[in-house]
């Protein structure tokens, strides 16, 4: 890749001469070549310079070398240098892609200037790239964990800190509050990214074959094991092991778990020889364990070797500023596997969303989205329900003043411009109403407050 600011290409001698004089006054570094054909290999989607090229030389003309380059960049900043007789050959250029065309003769200042712009917008280009691609990666998480209240900031935050290490970590949330979705985005951001996500349900396996689907077999360990298994520890070997429900598990299995999490070593059942593990362990509950243990029905040492970081996920009710844009995001996301166009979602809709209760959690919402995407409403019977809970008019208003306050932030994703215009108010009302409801604007952002 060249390191020059300006590429200039001009089959003439004298022309590139005059070229390089002009643009060592203005202090800009140049490079000046016969033909276009050598340039080509100098370019990348890197490349943070600007390319003027003649429009008529032999071999590789201008036009052609620009289709090439811009095939390797479309967003190349390329000014053509033209003849008298070939503008309406540069206008066509320009619609073609060309950043600007000057006429031969050119008065160096002329050429400067155009060429200074160019370097601008390339420049801008490349750092709009930059930000796009950094934002990219931090919403890796986001895109999995969604809100911007202080509850889900902080918990993508805790996420991130222990994500670069080993740890043993717990999951402690409601029914439907995504502790797997926060379990595969924390082996998603960590190292182990690559290697293998086992997701157990301790729930779910039968107690006659859960020792076996965990640890494997030896050939000849029971009446028709005729030959070896691994067992899901060791499939996962090199990545995490996910236990979901783990307050399911019988106590008497509790115990060899215990030694495979304290040892990191899994014994085939039918075998004495234990087989090293390269794990990191993720437990998820919606019992609170420690009240399972003290009242004997899950072992206190299996989960202190467990909880070595704790992460506690937060229902709908802890985040309802978050119900507006997470709605939104489960009905896309449930559009795109309909191959659909997500549908519009009125102000009024999301709303409602943020006064209703949610049990199930973002469970519940999901489903919520998913009907809502394929056109049924969000009860699935193709209307919205009124708000029917308890209350005096007068709080009713004010319950859904603030719904729709916070509906409409969100929709316009914290901009306060858009947010009073849409709502009919003037700034300083906004101010006031959101005050009065305890809003944050940054808690709408999309770059919002996330470390």
């Amino acid at each position: 890749m060249s390191s020059a600011q300006v590429i200039f290409i001009d089959d003439e001698e004298h022309i590139r001469l005059a070229a390089r004089q002009a643009f060592d006054l203005a202090d800009l570094q140049a490079e000046c070549f016969s033909n276009a054909s050598a340039v080509l290999d100098l370019l990348d989607r890197d490349y943070d310079g600007v390319l003027v090229t003649d429009m008529r030389m032999p071999g590789l003309d201008g036009m052609a070398f620009m289709q090439r380059a811009l095939a390797i960049d479309p967003e190349l900043p390329i000014v053509l240098v033209t003849g008298h007789g070939d503008v309406q050959l540069a206008v066509e250029a320009m619609r073609a892609g060309a950043y600007d065309f000057i006429e031969k003769p050119f008065a160096s200042d002329h050429l400067i200037d155009v060429v200074r712009r160019a370097i601008d917008k390339r420049r801008l280009t490349l750092e709009n790239r930059e930000l796009r691609s950094v934002v990219a990666r931090r919403d890796e998480l986001e895109a999995r964990l969604t809100g911007r209240t202080d509850v889900m900031v902080e918990l993508r935050r805790q996420i991130r800190a222990v994500a670069s290490t080993d740890a043993d970590v717990l999951i402690v949330g409601a029914t439907g509050t995504g502790k797997e979705v926060a379990a595969r985005a924390l082996h998603a951001i960590s190292p182990r990214a690559g290697e293998p996500f086992v997701a157990i349900n301790c729930g779910a396996l039968p107690a006659d074959l859960i020792e076996n689907e965990l640890f494997g077999h030896e050939a000849g360990a029971f009446l028709g094991a005729t030959k070896g298994r691994y067992g899901k520890f060791e499939h996962a070997r090199g990545g995490t092991v996910f236990l979901d429900e783990i307050e399911s598990m019988p106590i008497n299995l509790q115990v060899k778990l215990l030694r495979v999490v304290q040892e990191r070593s899994v014994t085939r059942l039918g075998s004495n020889d234990p087989i090293p593990l390269d794990v990191r362990f993720v437990a998820a509950s919606k019992a609170d364990l420690e009240q399972e243990a003290a009242e004997g029905r899950f072992r206190s040492d299996l989960l202190y070797c467990l909880n070595v970081v704790t992460l506690r996920m937060p229902t709908l009710e802890q985040r309802v500023a978050d119900v507006p844009r997470l709605f939104t995001q489960l009905v896309a996301e449930a559009a795109a596997r309909s191959h659909k166009a997500p549908p519009d979602i009125p102000a009024s809709t999301l709303s409602l969303l943020a006064t209703r209760a949610w049990p199930g959690n973002v469970r519940e919402l999901r489903n919520a989205a998913d009907r809502f995407a394929l056109g049924l409403g969000i009860d699935g019977d193709g209307a919205e329900d009124e708000n029917d809970e308890a209350g005096s008019l007068a709080q009713k208003m004010e319950a859904f003043e603030r719904d729709l306050i916070m509906a409409e932030l969100a929709a316009q994703s914290g901009r306060l411009n858009e947010t009073y215009k849409s709502l009919g108010l003037s700034r300083k009302s906004l101010y006031e109403k959101m005050r009065k409801h305890g809003l944050n604007r940054e808690d709408y952002r999309d770059d919002g407050p996330d470390g």
